[in-house]
């Protein structure tokens, strides 16, 4: 026994050593602490409890730790993260950070997002732009702001449901008067029969779009008037100079028109004889008059003639200018 007791020391030993170095792989694993890494920055406003060993996430995968917080300058925060060799080349230079949570409100992390991969990846001790998140403080505020809006919406909910209980308003007659009832079922019933309507005249729509396609498929064919007219060159001309004689036989027409309107209003006018005749009662009078004389005149020279006719002295004559005739 006395020479079994170093042997069994010795195991005792050797086994606490083997558990010894399982251990510290372990928790080295856990900790990539034998995992091959390099350094980034990130400058902060507020990292909002943000703790030295918290994870680094990317893509949702855990690919570092916070190796060391130190302020910057007057009131920033510089974190400094180590970072697996493994992601660098999935972290670009314009990839940026944020402080982020496993949880509502669970252990803060660093949350490394975006990249352009045409861009360069990140190298050694590189500064990554940062965003600056609202912080658990910040969405409570925001929370019991909500919280209080949320109060004055329901005790204006329960002011308006009183007023409509005790019939006060547009809105309480419209739930309580059946007339107003029944006059919007009448309303619904007649927008339903102008969507009936509606759907009617879509229809006759889409018809008389089906019949001026299969109108205008027909002029496309050849064979007819219209399109032998749209597409032989010599008949355009032909036309075309067609309209060209009946646009010169408009532009005379028109000017024959004017030349009508002229002598027309010339005609109404004073200042000229048939103008004078047709238009001045007086003239027309003494027209009239002279008329009457000339035809008095002629009478009376007929009769003289007549007595002549019949005179000694000059009967002789005239029945010579008969014989003669």
């Amino acid at each position: 026994m006395k020479n079994n007791r170093p042997v069994i020391v010795g195991i005792f030993i050797l086994l606490g050593i083997i558990i010894l170095v399982v251990t510290i792989f372990t928790l080295g694993g856990q900790k990539k602490t034998f995992v091959r890494t390099f350094t980034i920055n990130a400058i902060f406003n507020d990292v909002s409890g943000l703790q030295t060993g918290a994870n680094v996430w990317f893509s949702g995968v855990k690919v570092g730790m916070v190796k060391k917080i130190s302020f910057y300058g007057d009131s920033q925060v510089q974190v400094t993260m180590n970072i697996e060799r493994d992601a660098e080349s999935h972290i670009h230079k314009d990839s940026k950070a944020k402080i982020g949570s496993d949880g509502l409100i669970g252990n803060k992390i660093v949350i490394i997002y975006g990249g352009d991969a045409k861009k360069p990846q990140v190298e050694k001790d590189d500064f990554l732009a940062v965003e600056n998140g609202l912080s658990t403080d910040d969405m409570l505020a925001t929370l019991q702001e909500n919280n209080k809006n949320l109060l004055e919406i329901t005790k204006d909910f329960k002011s308006i449901s009183k007023k409509i209980d005790s019939g006060e308003g547009t809105l309480a007659t419209l739930l309580n008067d059946p007339t107003i009832a029944n006059k919007l079922s009448e309303s619904a019933d007649n927008l339903k029969e102008t969507l009936a309507n509606l759907k009617t005249v879509s229809e006759e729509s889409k018809n008389v779009i089906a019949n001026l396609q299969g109108f205008s498929g027909k002029l496309n064919k050849p064979g007819n008037s219209i399109n032998d007219l749209a597409s032989d060159t010599v008949v355009y001309k032909s036309v075309k100079a067609t309209l060209a004689q009946l646009n010169n036989a408009s532009n005379s027409v028109t000017k024959f028109t004017a030349n009508l309107k002229t002598i027309s209003d010339k005609l109404n006018q004073k200042d000229n004889a048939v103008g004078v005749l047709l238009n001045d009662s007086e003239t027309a009078a003494s027209m009239k008059v002279t008329l009457k004389n000339l035809e008095s005149g002629s009478k009376k020279l007929d009769e003289n003639l007549e007595a002549l006719q019949h005179n000694f002295l000059l009967r002789r004559f005239f029945k010579k200018k008969n014989k003669l005739e």
